[in-house]
């Protein structure tokens, strides 16, 4: 058998999935972590004596790889909420999908819909059937506004638009028709539990990484935080990392940190200046996460409902889902001139908005907290050229959820790009 051992660079979703299926292959395995925090861009954050997510990442029932991964863990289901589709603007839109097989779900949350005229309802179910014949394929050329070009107003300032930041947090106006068809391809073109919507119960690092660790612990794994790898040099016999105490060299190095962390650790290497460029050069979108703490009393109609004015688009009641009563996280993707206010005056801002959209007044918060991950995911625009898992090295491999994928930065994309490096080793290495 060949010499197996793998590094793995970053303890995010992406490099944990891969160190996950290395060791259920028995293949020996060592995750190193710059932060003391697992999670990478999905993690727990700890402030002012609080524990809060830096985002909101909604999961849907498409997500097989995560949630394979999960069960392989120890994830238990009450750590995940689950509820079926529902896209709720309160006063204009309330869509429901049925406990039904599909795609009787769907029909049946479309005859029951609140605030879509029956001309509309058609248009929706014409639109999604013209799509599947077309088996989900368009132009690659195309932008989601012109996919969107003949669907009524309603449809697409309600429902398809704010799908579309919701899912690959870039304006529709530059993002992929084709990449946000493969997203409604696979969740609403699905069967019913495709479409369901799981929003986790415990905080990000507690959901996925925490059980990883453990589950690589059981299984001569390592997970090394608050260790920086700095650079990587090749060898005849492997990788040296800059930062590793070991000294050992490593057959196989994955890199599974941010696009804009990978490109000086490949540009280390001096074999792959090419890539280290493009990847340096990838566009990049903002998220921001305010979290208002309104206590008691203060409630929404869903566990998470769309906003129809600016600057948030959606909104999640936390204490329908394991938080502490009261608290809303509103949730502003893509860029937007909030990014020049201040915490006290997007604050604010979002406070007058959820009084706007909820209709009634609201106290002052207890504590707001803002949180902007200025590079959180890629811009998912036409033609953007997504690098593959394997680098012009041998043994050393790409994973995020940046890489070639039908699928926008989500953390399904994140973990399947981390189970196909792992994969990859195994199939080289005869194991």
């Amino acid at each position: 058998m060949a010499d197996t051992r793998v590094a793995v660079i970053g303890a995010g979703y992406a490099g944990l999935a891969c160190a996950v299926e290395l060791a259920r292959h028995d293949i020996p395995v060592t995750v190193f972590e710059r932060s003391l925090t697992m999670g990478g861009r999905a993690r727990v954050v700890r402030k002012n004596e609080r524990v809060i997510d830096n985002g909101q990442h909604l999961l849907i029932g498409a997500y097989t790889e995560l949630a394979r991964l999960l069960r392989l863990t120890g994830c238990s289901p009450r750590q995940l909420e689950r509820l079926p589709l529902t896209l709720h603007i309160a006063g204009k839109l309330r869509l429901k999908a049925a406990p039904l097989p599909a795609p009787f779900h769907l029909a049946f949350g479309l005859l029951t819909a609140r605030g879509l005229s029956w001309r509309e309802r058609l248009a929706m179910v014409r639109w999604l059937g013209q799509l599947k014949r077309a088996h989900y394929r368009v132009p690659p050329e195309m932008t989601v506004d012109a996919l969107l070009a003949a669907q009524p107003a309603t449809l697409r300032t309600q429902i398809w638009e704010p799908l579309c930041l919701a899912a690959l947090n870039t304006a529709p106006a530059q993002a992929s028709a084709q990449v946000f068809a493969n997203v409604l391809r696979d969740s609403l073109g699905a069967n019913a539990t495709a479409s369901e919507l799981l929003i986790p119960r415990v905080d990000l690092t507690d959901l996925f990484p925490v059980p990883a660790a453990r589950y690589l612990a059981t299984r001569h794994g390592e997970v090394h935080t608050g260790n920086a790898i700095r650079a990587i040099t090749p060898g005849t016999d492997g990788f040296q990392l800059e930062g590793d105490t070991s000294g050992q060299s490593w057959p196989h190095v994955v890199i599974a940190t941010a696009p804009y962390h990978a490109a000086p650790l490949l540009a280390s290497t001096a074999a792959c200046p090419d890539l280290a460029a493009s990847l340096s050069a990838l566009p990049c979108e903002p998220i921001t996460t305010v979290y208002l703490a309104f206590g008691a009393g203060v409630s929404l109609p869903e566990a998470m409902i769309g906003l129809s004015t600016p600057p948030a688009q959606w909104a999640f009641d936390r204490g329908r889902c394991g938080g502490p009563e009261g608290l809303i996280a509103a949730v502003i993707s893509a860029h937007d001139e909030h990014l020049a206010q201040d915490h006290a005056a997007l604050c604010a801002r979002l406070h007058t908005q959820l009084e706007t959209e909820l209709g009634r007044k609201l106290p002052a918060p207890q504590w707001s907290q803002v949180i902007t991950e200025k590079r959180a995911t890629f811009a998912c625009r036409p033609g953007l050229e997504r690098p593959p898992i394997a680098t012009p090295l041998p043994g050393l491999w790409l994973a995020g959820d940046y890489v070639a994928s039908d699928y926008p930065a989500t953390l399904e994309a994140a973990v399947r790009s981390g189970v196909a490096c792992a994969h990859a080793i195994v199939a080289g290495t005869g194991v």
